[in-house]
């Protein structure tokens, strides 16, 4: 357990947030390897690259680049040992000098491009709530149950249980994840919600029913429950 605990440390879930993993041996690092999440950070916010799962590679994204964010000063991969802070300009695979654009009509603190590829926030300290963390009222188009075992799309939200799990989502206070971990809230069966904005753009969400907890560190309430109950009842119907 307490080496399962440490790997989260290093990247929170990064092996069921992606399906790609890339090692990096380096010397003068205490690791064997290391295994990076493909990320960047500006503007004090880590973001994530969501590789699409093979069944759903066609699915068709439309972006538009706005005004540069800024550039990668940092490439992490081949240089940093897993221990390292990231900082602004870090990036984990891009290159030194890659700029960074915002999306038009989507906020930058929750999706960003860079080498025609987005990035999903993260983390952001600054974020209370998870609407604060993922900032896209009226930016939804669907949300899906998708499988644990290969991560393809099982079933679709109902409009009206989109609509109330977004709202009630949207105000859920976020907590310590590590806290959360060790008292055991991230534990046993796990269900993978996938937020698919009108842009094409998706990312996952892990839930655990036992205790209502989100892999961020979202508490869900009452409302959160029933809606996701109720949307995996039909699933096995």
């Amino acid at each position: 357990m307490t080496i399962f605990k440490n790997m989260i440390l290093i990247s929170i879930f990064a092996l069921l947030l992606s399906s790609c993993s890339n090692f990096t041996s380096l010397k003068g690092c205490p690791d064997a390897e290391i295994e990076w999440v493909d990320m960047l950070m500006i503007d004090d916010i880590k973001y994530e690259h969501h590789f699409p799962e093979p069944a759903d590679e066609n699915l068709p994204i439309t972006i538009e680049k706005g005004r540069e964010l800024g550039k990668v000063t940092y490439k992490m991969a081949d240089n940093a040992c897993s221990n390292h802070k990231m900082q602004n300009g870090d990036a984990a695979y891009l290159k030194e000098g890659t700029t960074i654009y915002e999306i038009k009509g989507y906020p930058t603190s929750l999706i960003v491009a860079a080498n025609d590829v987005v990035y999903v926030a993260n983390t952001n300290k600054k974020a209370k709530t998870a609407g604060e963390l993922y900032p896209m009222d009226k930016l939804v188009k669907n949300i899906y149950i998708e499988s644990t075992d290969d991560g393809k799309r099982m079933h679709t939200f109902s409009q009206s249980s989109k609509d109330k799990f977004l709202t009630e989502f949207y105000e859920l206070k976020l907590e310590d994840v590590q806290s959360l971990i060790d008292v055991g809230k991230l534990e046993g069966n796990r269900i993978f919600l996938e937020i698919e904005l009108n842009n094409g753009v998706s990312f996952r969400q892990l839930y655990w029913g036992d205790s209502n907890t989100f892999h961020n560190g979202a508490i869900g309430n009452d409302e959160i429950k029933e809606v996701i109950n109720h949307e995996v009842s039909n699933l096995k119907k």
